[in-house]
C-alpha cells in the first residue's frame, strides 16, 4: 500500500492568515511552489493560497497585494489527507473536490503537500488520466 506521506513532497511551509499576499507570492517564489496552505493562530488549517488566487482574486481586482492578507482570500472548507492515507484515498479525495493540490498532515501538523506533479512521479498512466479527467472536467 502507497501512502500520501510516500508520495507527498516533504517540507512544505504554512503561510499566517495574517500574512500580506506580496509576501505569500515572495515566499512562493522562494519555495518554487505555486500554492500555500494558510494556517490560523493555532497553525491549524484554514484555506489553501495560489498564486492564481494572488493574480485573478487581488491584482486583477484592483487591490494592493500588500494590503490584502491571505485570510481574507481563504475560502471554503479546506481539503486535507492524512499522511497514513492510501493512495486511492489521495486520488478520492483530489477528484471528488477537483483540486490541484492537497496538504498532509501528520498528528494535526503540516509535513507536506501532493501536487499534479507528484501524481505523475508516483503512478500509473491509467492512474493519472483517470485523476485529470475527474479533476479538470467541468459541469
Amino acid at each position: 500500500m502507497t501512502t500520501a506521506g510516500e508520495i507527498m513532497h516533504a517540507g512544505a511551509q504554512w503561510i499566517p492568515a495574517t500574512e500580506t499576499l506580496d509576501r505569500a507570492a515572495q515566499l512562493m517564489a522562494r519555495l518554487n511552489v505555486g500554492a500555500l496552505p494558510i494556517s490560523d493562530k493555532t497553525e491549524r488549517l484554514c484555506g489553501i493560497l495560489t498564486d492564481r488566487d494572488i493574480v485573478v482574486g487581488c491584482v486583477a481586482k484592483g487591490h494592493d497585494p500588500a494590503k490584502v492578507t491571505a485570510g481574507e482570500m481563504a475560502q471554503g472548507t479546506p481539503r486535507w489527507i492524512d499522511a497514513n492515507a492510501d493512495v486511492s484515498q489521495v486520488l478520492e479525495e483530489m477528484q471528488s473536490h477537483q483540486i490541484r493540490r492537497l496538504p498532509v498532515i501528520r498528528n494535526k501538523r503540516l509535513v507536506g503537500m501532493i501536487s499534479e506533479a507528484d501524481l505523475a512521479k508516483h503512478l500509473s498512466d491509467e492512474q493519472i488520466a483517470g485523476w485529470a479527467e475527474a479533476v479538470y472536467a467541468r459541469g
